[in-house]
């Protein structure tokens, strides 16, 4: 099993590929062995630690590759994926394995699962978290995006056309897919709420000023840095705002709110801290950049926001819009669109909301089981 991020990183990649790996071990028939091949934490460069790089539990072996620091930029995640790489290809050399998985968000983790899968003549099952090719053709400065894209695409189909099938974490991505790959299986099982989210009470007291909260990625993705500002200020009198995380866009949206008094930045938190922050909260922020291809995406911030009961503030559009409207106590307004985004803020229930269907559907220990289930079974070793 392939997984760039892994507990204790903090990243909805390690969040997945940790719980699909526990789903996996328990699954799987008796006897089974399980190599995980990962890195040590490195998701943001402001929240270090430090893991084991080799733990053998039962029939589970992790190990964990340190990498060169790296940052958001293009070439530095590219060196640090190289490097990834190479110790995976050093780790499995001399192995037989039936099935090959991985769950990859930036293509190239797939790739290289499919690369060893071809190696090994084993199975390939892939849990695709992104479509890299959409994202880079969108964000990407036009002449390298030019160059680069029928490379990705290339690479793209390396990866998916080996595959035995393809699950895929967003709905929004399945015509994108069955356009370009007709013959391949698909299915699609989304992230969802984690047990730190249960059981947990997220009331709190009510005060005069209401705090808006985001928590997550700050990237060009989320497009922070062309909302907030122009949120900030208009609602200047009655609302702050906190945003925890770190990204490529952090420097950039550190200077767009440069002067508003009403936001504070703070760097990414533990889950248990995190989970405080939420209760003293009265709004949960999410954002989306206007660009296509966050159309077809499903954040899986979403499933532990509407996991806490709290008034849900959702700047998305697409897929992540439909999905959201159907979620009580929700406002969703577009991408980037300030005026908007104040109405939205005003629609909102100042009150907890019961979202226990919501939770009871998208528990991730049964989504996880499905998808451990369907992985072997289409892996042909159960």
């Amino acid at each position: 099993m392939l997984s760039f991020y892994f507990e204790p990183d903090l990243s909805a990649g390690s969040f997945r590929a940790s719980a699909l790996l526990r789903a996996l071990s328990l699954a799987a028939p008796e006897g089974t062995t399980i190599d995980l091949l990962t890195t040590q934490p490195n998701r943001y460069e402001t929240f270090k630690l430090q893991a084991p790089s080799y733990e053998k539990q039962g029939d589970i072996i992790i190990q964990r590759f340190s990498l060169p620091a790296h940052r958001s930029g293009f070439i530095d995640q590219a060196y640090a994926f190289l490097v990834y790489a190479w110790n995976t290809l050093m780790a499995v050399r001399g192995k037989n394995y039936d099935l090959v998985v991985a769950t990859s968000g930036r293509l190239l983790t797939a790739t290289l699962a499919s690369l060893i899968a071809r190696q090994k003549k084993a199975s390939l099952y892939l849990d695709i978290r992104d479509i890299f090719v959409d994202t880079i053709s969108d964000l990407m400065a036009k002449p390298l995006s030019v160059f680069l894209l029928p490379l990705f695409k290339q690479i793209e189909k390396f990866s998916i056309s080996r595959a035995t099938k393809i699950n895929l974490v967003s709905g929004g991505f399945l015509e994108y897919f069955i356009q370009r790959y007709p013959k391949k299986l698909f299915s699609i099982i989304p992230n969802g709420v984690d047990d730190e989210f249960l059981n947990v009470d997220f009331s709190k007291t009510t005060a005069e000023r209401k705090v808006i909260l985001y928590a997550g990625n700050l990237g060009k993705g989320q497009g922070l840095d062309r909302i907030l500002p122009g949120l900030a200020i208009a609602l200047m009198k009655s609302c702050d705002f906190v945003i925890i995380g770190d990204g490529g866009q952090k420097t950039a949206l550190a200077e767009a709110v440069v002067g508003i008094t009403n936001v504070t930045l703070l760097p990414p938190v533990s889950r248990k801290k995190l989970i405080e922050y939420y209760r003293n909260s009265d709004i949960l922020f999410l954002h989306l950049n206007s660009h296509s291809a966050f159309q077809k995406v499903l954040p899986s911030k979403l499933f532990e926001y509407a996991a806490s009961g709290k008034p849900i503030l959702a700047g998305v559009s697409g897929y992540a819009a439909e999905f959201l409207r159907t979620v009580p106590n929700v406002a969703v307004f577009p991408p980037c669109d300030v005026a908007a985004g104040v109405n939205a803020v005003h629609s909102l229930k100042s009150e907890l909301t019961d979202r226990a269907f919501f939770i009871n559907s998208y528990r991730r220990s049964t989504l996880t089981k499905t998808l451990a289930d369907d992985i072997l079974t289409f892996g042909s070793i159960s």
